[in-house]
């Protein structure tokens, strides 16, 4: 037998050669690091490698200006202020292209022309009104001198002076009419120009050259407006309407700027009440500055506190809720968080105001509170 089977069965070799592998083994295990546990109620401890951080997002607080309403519902239309819906005012033909759309106008600027029978029987209206004045002009001052010389009776003079004042009227009456027409006494073309009344741009058009037109037709054959500034209508319910004032300023957003906050001005409050929906509709000014809104964009719009009111505002996520409180977890640095009790004071669709529990500069958890809390309860059970 050699030396070297000799050694190996050695009874003192054997333990040696045991104690040097236990000693290994305890120095591999102390070298993992292990998450401290929770030691304190309410806390929660993360190894700095701890997978769970990655389900973690923290943010610092600051005071903001805080919302009074969950967000409302709302449509963007044109300010009818400064809108028109021009329909023709008499039945005709279009002879002239109609203005296109896009186009901005000054007031006055002609939008079509009709050749119209109407105008045209206005115009004949006109001279033969004057014509029948003429007469009756004449007509009056013969009577008179011949009343004068005891020719004809005071009855025969009044009514050729009944005759002058008939024909005067009608004179007035045919001048009206192509006053309101915009047409002048000695214009006697049948023909007809559309002028817009506002200034702005031709939003709508409802009209093809040679249309034969009416003052009846459904729709205006043009809408102008002035887009820069348009009208936000929303249904406010009853609930909360004392909060809502005039001249209150306003958040809008629409679907097609998603993140773009526009400024809006409460205009005008209703004065009746939607007894179905038990709502007031609110109308708001919008400056469109640069022309993007739209009229017919659906908005969603935040009411805000008075300018200077500050408050702290977190979103939903990082609120849960437990025995009828609500909790959320600070983070009091990189890997400790404390559970933390608050009160809300208004709780919207994604965020809530609170009232209690929280201050500016607290570095709150905004995403994984609920990782958090179960780690918590693991923790409390291993004690």
């Amino acid at each position: 037998m050699s030396n070297d089977n000799k050694l190996h069965r050695s009874p003192a070799c054997l333990l040696l050669i045991a104690a040097l592998l236990a000693a290994c083994s305890e120095t591999s295990d102390n070298s993992q690091p292990k998450p401290q546990a929770s030691k304190v109620p309410g806390q929660v401890f993360l190894a700095t490698d701890s997978p769970k951080k990655s389900y973690i997002k923290i943010s610092t607080l600051s005071l903001s200006r805080p919302p009074i309403l969950e967000p409302l519902a709302g449509k963007i239309t044109y300010n009818e202020s400064i809108t028109s819906r021009i329909s023709s005012p008499v039945a005709g033909r279009v002879i002239t292209n109609p203005i296109a759309l896009g186009t901005w106008v000054q007031t006055g600027t002609t939008l079509l022309e009709l050749n119209s029978p109407e105008v045209a029987s206005a115009a004949s209206d006109y001279d033969k009104a004057q014509a029948e004045l003429t007469l009756a002009r004449h007509t009056f001052n013969r009577q008179k001198e011949l009343y004068a010389g005891k020719v004809i009776s005071r009855k025969e003079l009044e009514q050729a002076e009944d005759g002058l004042i008939e024909a005067r009227s009608e004179i007035e009456r045919t001048r009206n009419r192509l006053k309101n027409l915009h047409l002048s006494p000695e214009q006697n073309d049948g023909r007809f120009a559309l002028r817009a009344p506002v200034s702005g741009v031709v939003v709508e058009r409802n009209v093809t050259p040679g249309q034969e037109v009416r003052p009846d037709l459904d729709k205006p054959l043009f809408v102008v407006s002035d887009i820069k500034s348009l009208t936000v209508i929303m249904d406010v319910f009853e609930i909360n309407l004392a909060k809502i004032k005039k001249g209150q300023k306003l958040s809008v957003e629409v679907p097609g700027y998603p993140g773009e906050h526009f400024p809006a001005t409460v205009q005008y409050i209703g004065q009746v009440l939607n007894e179905t929906t038990r709502s007031v509709q609110v109308r708001c000014e919008l400056a469109n500055p640069d022309g993007r809104l739209l009229p017919g964009m659906y908005a969603t719009i935040t009411v805000e506190s008075e300018p200077d009111a500050r408050a702290i505002v977190v979103p939903l996520t990082a609120v849960f809720t437990e025995d009828e409180a609500d909790f959320v977890f600070v983070a009091l640095d990189e890997n400790h968080y404390q559970q933390r009790p608050v009160k809300l004071g208004l709780r919207l669709k994604d965020r809530a105001v609170i009232s209690q529990g929280l201050q500016a500069g607290d570095k709150l958890v905004t995403e994984g509170a609920l990782v958090l809390r179960a780690e918590e309860d693991a923790n409390d059970a291993n004690h």
